[in-house]
């Protein structure tokens, strides 16, 4: 980027400026020194053809954009244009738009011509509003932030550089004209600090434990006080100036350059440094988890710094127009005195609560909670804004939507329907349909958790329960929860650095931090357990301990923290049922009548107002069903008839089937299974009444029902009284490549009929029971595997015929149909022959995914999270449907299987039937229900219900 040509603005004395512009006791009309080397003019840049519009300002009651524009100009950039136009008290600033970072990696991280003069331009009216100077060594000079702003928030996953424009001449005349030296000289030590880390990367190499600035900050405080603890604010001016010339030191070591003093030449690097995070591991990562985009890039806003760090009369806070932890409507945050926004989200110093502020700074609390207030009624959702309060005036920094629990959303969304603030549809879009499962989530039992030993308090940033090993270090944690442990996170403060760490951890605990640091914003957005700010922590990193009143906890022992209390406790607490599930499935009374109970069962109602599609269950045992039903579910749409064979003395009559070597020694197995088959199929009926039920006949090849052990092998033999070689040659016999591909679904069915014939008997027989009994049947037999129209015919008709028997020996009519699952590329592609003979089609996209990609889910651990890092496939393809492929079929055998029934039911009963972008693509091709497990259900009638809204908007 070019740079622009020195020149000083004009002065304004109106209140409005006087106001906005820093306080300067000593503000001298002095012409500017200027800066070499010379830049391009602004009033240069005009003189051009008009160039695309990269840059956007705001300041003094004006703004080039507003709030709609977050795909241009990032949600911290709209958001900034938008208080700025309803008068909220926003320094002046600009925008670099997400256009130029599409550009900036699409051209080999160069940028538009035209961009240069526009930063100038934008920098010019900065200066102007705020009447200080950019570069300026004899007043005040103008000192600006860059912080990213990506469409949706990522919190701490990119760059931020505060103070930018000191040097060893600008540090003199803001001390000058501050007459505050230590003011000054901690802006340019944290300058340094920021722009050596993110713009130089002066980085930890690897076998350091910390940061090199840290270590510098922390060794001299040691040499000096014989404390390396010791809070910076209790730094003096002197002590200042020695660790900023070891900073300078250590960039020159790292990096072989001395510290850049140039305003522009900072600048410059600095948007750079910010777009280039955009590509960092952190914010990858970040991405991946929440599913945003690459392609949309991130905004950089340039803001002129106003201070919180210039004394007692100064502060940062970062705080939410209601809890976001509970939803709760209070006032809600944390500041400290004399500090700038980042230590308050870095967690290095605990903050106090906002409501103190109330008695510390009572006018500018009064001024925080009307702006509380104007930002809710204006923005209609729960606010996380940053805010500077500079000699007694706030400053708003930034405000977004704020990331809340799942708790809290359920509950910011029904009341805010109570309060008038929005619609119930809005309230129904409004609550992630991912969260629900916070909401359900296990909480400590209550008889063992009144047992357990509380060994410290901290605060409860993010809800629920956990109990886990902990680890001290996020690659460590990531190693232990590959290996199926339950981890707790343990850190003096987190990082972006500890992502990783944080998403494999079943909870997160630090010792220091406040409700809006690191920690707790990226737990909450996770819906991860955290406590922070456990002050009786002492964790030692190089012995990996944690000691806490004289005990000492090594890496692997086990601790339990209550995030909704902020406790920490010794041990391992068993947990127990969420209030939602006590109320919806165990009827408990008491859980009934508390507000998070009450808010799900307000938004489920709104959901079975605004759905299009139904929600089924994959259901095997009547106590599946009877949770299912409890969260709303509408039948089964998934019932594996082979799991009802593993139980007790089954899976012998299953083995000795297998085994048998003419079809009467199979008939007489298959009588053994016959009753127990009934039986459940009855259990279930009950449990629907008169909801229909999905039943897939036997699917998985045989081979899975032998025991592959010899001891096991010898075990069936005795039981049998049949040789073992017998057992090992039929193991032989069955053994597969490629077993997902073999001997399986419709293809038993059509090799040994009989079996088709059982279950067809099992489930006719248990109907009429059901029916005689006034339970209103409706089973709906699915045929699995089918790639032909030729093996539905075949397994249709012995269906019918045993239904015909049935109906004749029992003399009643049973209301059943008959269709099959989509879970092979060709019966997708034939659909409208199948058709024919199928009145409904199942997508069984499990198989579907794998046979349509070639991958196995079980095999491909190996390959799919490089394969997901370099964007090959966007999503795992077995949690989210793969809408281009996988899709694709799916659409087209809609598509055919409408033009052939026009009245053919169509459902989904893959694991992504609970998956809630998988339920709106099912939405949007016009399936008729998706089906998922018992404890998903709500999660997809969430989904569901925000799918058929937005179409309807649409």
């Amino acid at each position: 980027m070019a740079k622009k040509a020195a020149r000083a603005p004009k002065r304004s004395a109106t209140p409005a400026r006087r106001a906005a512009r820093p306080s300067t006791p000593a503000r001298k009309a002095a012409p500017r020194k200027a800066t070499a080397p010379l830049r391009k003019s602004a009033a240069r840049a005009t003189t051009t053809a008009k160039a695309a519009k990269y840059v956007y300002s705001w300041g003094a009651g004006k703004a080039d954009g507003n709030g709609t524009m977050k795909p241009l100009l990032g949600g911290k950039g709209a958001n900034l244009a938008e208080m700025g136009r309803i008068g909220l008290p926003v320094p002046a600033g600009f925008t670099i738009s997400t256009e130029v970072c599409t550009y900036y990696y699409d051209n080999k991280r160069t940028y538009p011509a035209a961009l240069q003069a526009q930063i100038a331009a934008g920098i010019g009216k900065i200066e102007k509003i705020m009447g200080v100077t950019f570069g300026d060594a004899t007043r005040f000079p103008l000192l600006v932030a860059v912080r990213s702003g990506a469409r949706d928030s990522m919190p701490g996953m990119m760059d931020t550089i505060l103070n930018l424009g000191l040097n060893d001449e600008t540090v003199i005349a803001l001390e000058r004209a501050t007459q505050n030296p230590r003011f000054a000289w901690d802006c340019y030590r944290r300058f340094i600090q920021m722009y050596g880390d993110v713009v130089l990367g002066v980085q930890k190499r690897a076998g350091e434990d910390h940061e090199p600035f840290e270590t510098v900050l922390e060794t001299y405080k040691d040499e000096t006080y014989g404390n390396g603890h010791l809070e910076d604010n209790k730094l003096t001016a002197d002590d200042l100036k020695t660790i900023i010339d070891r900073f300078k030191a250590l960039v020159k070591e790292r990096t072989g350059k001395a510290f850049p003093s140039d305003p522009w030449q900072q600048l410059e690097g600095a948007v750079s440094a910010v777009f280039g995070s955009w590509m960092n591991d952190r914010a990858i990562v970040y991405r991946r988890k929440y599913n945003i985009p690459a392609e949309w890039g991130t905004a950089v806003n340039v803001q002129a710094m106003v201070f919180g760090n210039t004394g007692d009369e100064s502060g940062s806070g970062v705080a939410f127009t209601r809890d976001p932890a509970t939803g709760e409507k209070v006032f809600y945050g944390e500041f400290l005195l004399n500090a700038q926004g980042e230590d308050v989200v870095a967690g290095v110093r605990t903050p106090e609560a906002v409501a103190e502020l109330a008695k510390q700074m009572p006018k500018a609390y009064k001024e925080l909670d009307r702006i509380r207030k104007v930002l809710e009624t204006h923005f209609k959702d729960m606010q996380d804004f940053e805010f500077t309060i500079q000699d007694g005036t706030v400053y708003m920094l930034q405000t977004r939507n704020g990331k809340r629990t799942g708790v809290a959303a359920v509950r910011i969304a029904t009341e805010m329907v109570k309060e008038g603030l929005i619609d119930w549809k809005t309230a129904v879009m409004r609550v992630p349909a991912d969260q629900l499962d916070q909401v359900l989530a296990p909480i400590f039992d209550r008889v063992a958790v009144k047992k357990a030993n509380v060994i410290a308090r901290g605060l409860p940033a993010g809800p629920g329960a956990a109990s886990g090993e902990i680890y001290f270090n996020a690659d460590r944690a990531v190693e232990a929860a590959a290996k199926d442990k339950k981890v707790l996170l343990v850190r003096v403060e987190t990082s972006p650095e500890d992502l990783r760490g944080m998403i494999a951890a079943e909870g997160i605990l630090t010792a220091r931090g406040g409700v809006s640091s690191h920690a707790a914003l990226v737990a909450r957005q996770m819906g991860k357990v955290c406590v922070c700010g456990a002050a009786a922590l002492h964790v030692d990193y190089n012995k990996r301990t944690l000691t806490v009143d004289g005990t000492v906890y090594n890496e692997g022992d086990w601790l339990s923290i209550d995030g909704t209390a902020g406790e920490v406790y010794a041990g391992r607490i068993e947990t127990g049922a969420s209030e939602v599930i006590q109320g919806l499935v165990e009827n408990d009374a008491e859980a009934k009548k508390g507000r998070t109970f009450k808010n799900f069962v307000q938004l489920m109602k709104w959901c079975a107002e605004g759905t299009r599609m139904t929600v089924r269950t994959n259901a095997d045992t009547p106590e599946q069903v009877r949770n299912a039903l409890a969260f709303g579910a509408v039948g089964i749409g998934l019932t594996r008839t082979e799991h009802m064979f593993f139980e007790g003395d089954r899976i012998d009559a299953m083995r000795e089937m297998i085994l048998a070597e003419s079809l009467e020694a199979r008939q007489e197995a298959l009588a053994k299974l016959l009753p127990y088959q009934r039986e459940d199929f009855f259990g279930i009926f009950k449990e629907l009444k008169g909801y229909p039920a999905t039943i897939r006949f036997l699917d998985p090849p045989l081979h899975e029902f032998l025991p592959n052990s010899g001891d096991q092998q010898k075990d069936l033999a005795k039981k049998l009284g049949i040789p073992v070689e017998k057992i090992q040659q039929r193991v032989h016999d069955l053994h597969e490549f490629n077993p997902m591909l073999g001997f399986r679904g419709c293809r038993l069915g059509i090799r040994y009929p009989e079996i088709t014939a059982m279950q067809a008997r099992a489930v006719f027989e248990a109907a009429a029971d059901a029916n005689k009994k006034g339970y209103k049947a409706k089973p709906e037999i699915m045929i699995p595997l089918v790639g032909f129209k030729k093996e539905l015919d075949l397994q249709v008709e012995v269906v019918h015929e045993v239904a015909r028997k049935v109906q004749a020996e029992r003399k009643t009519t049973i209301n059943y149909s008959v269709g099959t699952m989509i879970e092979v590329p060709r019966g997708a592609l034939t659909a409208d022959e199948i058709a024919q003979t199928a009145e409904f089609f199942s997508f069984g996209t499990n198989d579907l995914t794998q046979t349509t990609l070639g991958m196995s889910r079980d095999d491909s651990g190996s390959f799919l999270p490089p394969y997901e890092e370099l964007e090959i496939v966007k999503k795992n393809p077995f949690a989210t449907i793969d809408q281009t492929g996988v899709g694709a079929l799916m659409r087209i055998a809609v598509e055919k299987g409408r033009q052939t029934r026009k009245d053919i039911k169509l459902g989904i009963c893959g694991e992504h039937g609970g998956e809630p972008d998988s339920v709106k693509f099912c939405d949007a091709i016009g399936l008729d229900y998706v089906s998922c497990s018992p404890f998903r259900v709500p999660v997809a009638r969430l989904a569901a219900a925000q799918a058929a809204l937005a179409a309807k908007k649409k």
